[in-house]
């Protein structure tokens, strides 16, 4: 069971989760509360839970000083902060000490329980972890011994005859390599990695190959030997749950790459295939299996054909949507043709230039500092991802604009309705004529900044008016109050009005007030 402590200075709320929640569906168990920070301090250092539910305003200690401390003392322990809107501000603060979950107040039952849900799941998965890494770790003791690393190594290196070095490691082991048909696998680990990755990756590729005939790192990748006399027909699924499993503890991806079947006489042949497969990552996404079969060039590659200047029209209008869709099939042709890969560099960065030259110009020092980043990518995902992030800064840019100016008219129309409320001839169609615009364009623009209509506005509006009116004057006439909030001489269209949204005539309304 997972042990909670509840922290809030208002009593109802500290007896009110502590009584609706149901602890123990929750495999969780309250084992304490407190009213302030300070005292939460004390009990979760002497109770050391895995969860605190904790308000962010106290008196003493708050919320985001309570956080601070105990993340240094118990990093371990996961906080879940409670705040009304107006503190909405510290949930940076609190993300800073690794708070994941922040819940407005007022909550309900189902909003803390899926917080703890979600709590007891992140601790689960560090559990795992640090089980499965403490497992592998062990391994370490038992590592294969180097010299059979060291025969892969000659195998695919150097330039002794493959034969005679197998002929000497299978005197020494007492085995028989020589008839094996073999294929040579090639794991490299996409971003930065260490020894200890090496280290695990080729111990779950050991566990999931059941015994390969030999493995090693060499340089920065992981090479198997794998017998395929019998034809293994499970092999893709095999490298599928060693990434699967690899990435379950580290949150790694990588690309593999597979070479023909042949003779073990010939495992420096496969291996140089292997690489040659490798090299094709930049065109694959990464996370790839990559085979001999992926990189046959074709005979005849298509033109490339791609429109920019519709892409520039749509980045201009702030449609990111749009955007990203032709800034997919940009480099779903650069993928598929795989021109050489000097030639697709240069196109993307000639692109990239196109792009902040015609639709940023402003940043366009700080853009171009960022250039050599492209002319070092390894692979065109990474290219992808480069243009991808700065191109829809760019347009984000674009649609903040139009947004602000949209927001902007939006409040001049209020206004002038608020000015013409008495108006008879207030409508749609007076307003785009004072401001220039097409009525129709207008609504639809007025609708999706308000959510609402303008003939529902104005209806509200002047209701609200009557209301106020009402309320305030002790004496006022039903015709001239019609008149007043633009209904003319028309009072019974008023009454009918003004009983459809309050559900009383403005005399009944009157008495009742």
């Amino acid at each position: 069971m997972y042990k909670v402590i509840l922290v809030d200075d208002e009593r109802i709320i500290l007896d009110g989760i502590a009584n609706i929640i149901n602890w123990e569906m929750l495999e969780t168990t309250l084992v304490g509360k407190a009213a302030n920070g300070m005292d939460a301090y004390q009990l979760i250092t002497d109770l050391q839970p895995h969860i605190v539910i904790c308000d962010i305003k106290m008196p003493g200690m708050n919320g985001i000083e309570l956080v601070s401390k105990i993340s240094v003392k118990f990093p371990s322990i996961h906080f879940i902060l409670l705040s009304g809107f107006s503190e909405f501000h510290y949930a940076k603060k609190a993300m800073e000490y690794g708070v994941k979950h922040y819940l407005l107040k007022p909550c309900n039952e189902n909003q803390i329980m899926e917080a703890i849900e979600q709590t007891i799941k992140e601790i689960h998965i560090t559990e795992k972890r640090e089980s499965h890494l403490k497992e592998l770790k062990t391994k370490m003791d038992t590592v294969q011994p180097f010299v059979k690393k060291q025969l892969l190594t000659e195998l695919v290196t150097s330039k002794k005859s493959e034969k005679k070095t197998l002929a000497y490691y299978e005197r020494l082991f007492h085995i028989n390599l020589e008839n094996k048909q073999i294929c040579v696998v090639l794991f490299h680990l996409e971003g930065e990695f260490s020894y200890e990755h090496l280290f695990m990756l080729e111990n779950i590729g050991n566990d999931i190959f059941e015994n390969p005939i030999l493995s090693s790192n060499i340089g920065e990748y992981i090479l198997f030997l794998l017998d395929q006399s019998n034809n293994q027909e499970d092999l893709q699924e095999r490298m599928e749950q060693i990434r699967k499993n690899f990435y379950a503890v580290y949150e790694m991806d990588m690309t593999i790459a597979v070479s023909s079947i042949g003779p073990i006489t010939q495992t420096k042949k496969l291996y140089q295939e292997a690489l040659e497969c490798l090299s094709y990552r930049f065109y694959l996404e990464e996370g790839s299996i990559i085979t001999k079969e992926d990189i046959q060039e074709d005979q005849e590659t298509d033109s490339f054909d791609f429109d920019e200047l519709q892409l520039f029209l749509q980045i201009k209008s702030g449609n990111w949507d749009k955007v990203e869709k032709e800034m997919d099939e940009v480099f779903y042709q650069l993928a598929v043709k795989r021109d050489p890969i000097h030639l697709t560099r240069t196109y993307v960065i000639q692109l990239f230039l196109a792009i902040i030259q015609t639709c940023y110009g402003k940043k366009l020092p700080e853009y171009m500092g960022e250039i050599p980043y492209l002319l070092e990518a390894k692979s065109i995902q990474e290219m992808k991802d480069f243009l991808l992030r700065h191109t829809k800064d760019i347009t984000i840019s674009y649609y903040d604009k139009h947004k602000s100016s949209q927001t902007f008219l939006m409040e001049k129309i209020k206004e002038m309705v608020e000015l013409e409320i008495s108006n008879p001839a207030l409508s749609l169609k007076w307003v785009a004529k004072q401001v220039y615009m097409n009525a129709d364009y207008l609504g639809k623009l007025f609708k999706q900044e308000t959510g609402e209509k303008f003939s529902s506005y104005v209806t509200r509006i002047r209701v609200n008016r009557a209301i106020d009116e009402i309320k305030n004057t002790d004496d006022v006439k039903i015709f001239a109050l019609a008149e007043m909030i633009g209904f003319g001489d028309n009072p019974q269209y008023f009454s009918q009005v003004f009983k459809k949204h309050t559900g009383y005539t403005p005399s009944e309304f009157k008495n009742t007030n």
